[in-house]
């Protein structure tokens, strides 16, 4: 019962920070954001943060830069000291509630105060990236190998349906803020205030349910947690070299997880642009994702169970390479955009699900935070790759159908890496269990 009841807090968690990427990153703060810099801009359109010029239109995709690799720096330190000090829970409660209210305070960005709104989100985005780190982290401890499919899916589900239901009320706010008394401006920053909001009110669940499992470790004598950290991580990588099948996983989840990553990032920039849709109807596509991979990501904790965990990933790969060229040969319509918007919802929560649960087996134990860290900076810090070829293959053909179809160079060399892994053999040398059909 104890084991039930973390596993639902840690569900929970799931719900309370998948609003800050749907509502906040995905729809209101990009475009907002933008224009409060554009306001800020002289005669050039250009805003001077630190005394650099920065045209107004690229100041958010600096900051969403700036904002990854601080997540790339500091979440293998934080990882390390996370599993030195065995203060994983404190470490998931300082940096939820950092993050929750830095994204309360993007009510306060408004007029021309640009500046604000960018540190704020860069805090917030390495918050949510650390916080994360440390949920993962929690994996093993709360659910035994043969269960680890299933409660990594439904926490994905969960979330999925968190974020949905957060996005469609501000949406509605949004739709109607001449009837509520707001300007367009004050319903965004009630939106993204309300992300704050619901990330620090439902954090409250796994704060209350998980437990620590090993006392709180004291430091060495003079020495402070970051150097400690920086000492631990060192001494892991060192030691990473003993797990040659985990590093493998970890490079073919680099490859297609920076695929998946793209389509989700471009995805409405493909179909504006391309097919000539309105915003109204890409918002409506990105909302139902979220609740089609509430039920997709349960779908595919059914076929991990039916077929192996790594075969149900590799299924999942084969039906984003046949989207990605339905799209560039196909894709014609807006019926046909919502179609193959639900298909990559479907394979969205289930390929990301199952690679949380299948490399929570590959780890050693003790060593979860760190590990996990990892698997965040393979899953963040190399985001920069797809959109690079998506704009390369744009811009040297013109096409937009070119440039989508590019990305399928990151699930086939994903998929092929990832059929070399040894998923029993992965486990065996981190010192773990193999789960039954492993």
């Amino acid at each position: 019962m104890s084991k039930r009841r973390e596993q639902v807090g840690w569900y929970v968690y799931d719900w309370a920070n998948s609003a800050f990427p749907t509502t906040v990153v995905t729809v209101f703060l990009g475009p907002y954001l933008t224009s409060v810099t554009k306001a800020a801009a002289d005669a050039k359109g250009f805003v001077y943060p630190l005394g650099i010029p920065v045209s107004a239109g690229s100041f958010y995709p600096y900051v969403v830069s700036l904002s990854v690799l601080g997540q790339v720096i500091f979440l293998p330190i934080l990882g390390a000291i996370a599993d030195y000090s065995h203060r994983k829970k404190q470490l998931l409660m300082l940096f939820a509630y950092l993050g929750a209210l830095a994204t309360l305070a993007l009510y306060f960005v408004r007029g021309t105060n640009y500046l604000l709104g960018g540190a704020l989100f860069v805090v917030a985005n390495v918050s949510f990236g650390a916080s994360v780190v440390f949920y993962n982290a929690f994996l093993p401890e709360i659910a035994a190998a043969d269960e680890r499919d299933a409660v990594s899916s439904k926490g994905w589900a969960l979330g999925y349906l968190g974020g949905g239901l957060l996005l469609a009320m501000n949406l509605a706010i949004f739709s109607q803020a001449s009837a509520l008394g707001l300007t367009t401006g004050e319903a965004v920053r009630v939106s993204l205030a309300s992300a704050g909001a619901w990330w620090a009110v439902f954090t409250l669940v796994p704060l209350a349910t998980l437990r620590s499992r090993r006392s709180p470790r004291a430091l060495p004598p003079g020495e402070g947690y970051v150097g400690t950290g920086f000492r631990q991580l060192r001494r892991t990588l060192g030691k990473a070299r003993r797990y040659p099948q985990t590093l493998l996983f970890l490079l073919a989840f680099l490859l297609y997880n920076d695929g998946i990553q793209t389509v989700i990032a471009l995805a409405s920039q493909f179909g504006q642009e391309e097919l000539g849709l309105p915003i109204a109807t890409l918002t409506q596509v990105i909302l139902m994702v979220q609740f089609v991979a509430f039920g997709g990501a349960l779908l595919f904790n059914w076929v991990a169970r039916a077929l192996g965990t790594k075969r149900a990933i590799i299924v999942s790969l084969v039906i984003w390479i046949g989207t990605v060229g339905y799209a560039y040969g196909f894709l014609r319509t807006s019926g046909q955009f919502f179609v193959m918007g639900a298909v990559i919802a479907l394979v969205l929560g289930g390929s990301q699900a199952l690679s949380r649960s299948v490399y929570s087996l590959m780890i050693p134990k003790g060593q979860e935070s760190e590990y996990f860290s990892l698997y965040e900076v393979s899953e963040r810090g190399t985001s920069w790759l797809g959109p690079l070829l998506f704009g390369l293959a744009l811009q040297f053909t013109g096409s937009y159908r070119s440039a989508i179809l590019s990305l399928v160079v990151f699930f086939v060399l994903g998929l092929l890496v990832l059929a070399f892994v040894n998923v029993r053999e992965a486990v065996i040398e981190a010192g773990n269990e193999p789960p039954a059909g492993a």
